[in-house]
């Protein structure tokens, strides 16, 4: 049981460690992905189209870095931007999504990449703790677990 505990252990180790070297590995892939996601939007039940409207609705955000990426994507050419990206959902024409000047004032300005990030990265702190708790946790498993098995006898195993 202790050397079950303990790999367990030495995996969520590596698995924390891996994951902090490579934080910025991830943030590049994270802005590329979403890069393409939003150049493949097509407004349907696609799975990405549908994580980039939560995003941007959840966020109050559009775009990777502001609301004009959409201005290089196929969609804008034939809807404009996203009513995902509207403040308000009533007041957002598709003439005024199909304009930039006129969606700056009717859209959210601000780009997703920015505030997916730093979300993640203020919540890491609680994955942090928790991580560090079941580590105890485990720690005590183990440490438990060999001292019972130290004083367990032969003799004592086959009275039980």
């Amino acid at each position: 049981y202790a050397m079950l505990l303990s790999l367990i252990f030495l995996i969520v180790l590596v698995a924390a460690i891996v994951g902090f070297v490579f934080r910025h590995e991830i943030k590049t892939s994270f802005e590329s992905n979403l890069d393409l996601a939003l150049k493949d939007y097509n407004a349907t039940a696609d799975p990405h189209s549908e994580a980039v409207d939560t995003i941007q609705r959840t966020l109050h955000c559009c775009g990777v870095q502001n609301y004009s990426d959409w201005e290089r994507t196929e969609y804008f050419s034939q809807r404009g931007i996203p009513r995902s990206c509207c403040k308000n959902q009533n007041d957002c024409s598709e003439e005024d999504l199909k304009d930039p000047n006129k969606a700056q004032l009717k859209v959210f300005v601000n780009g997703c990449f920015f505030l997916v990030t730093s979300t993640m990265e203020s919540k890491m702190s609680v994955v942090a703790g928790i991580s560090f708790g079941i580590a105890c946790f485990q720690l005590i498993g183990i440490i438990l677990s060999c001292c019972l098995s130290r004083y367990i006898t032969n003799n004592q195993y086959e009275m039980v």
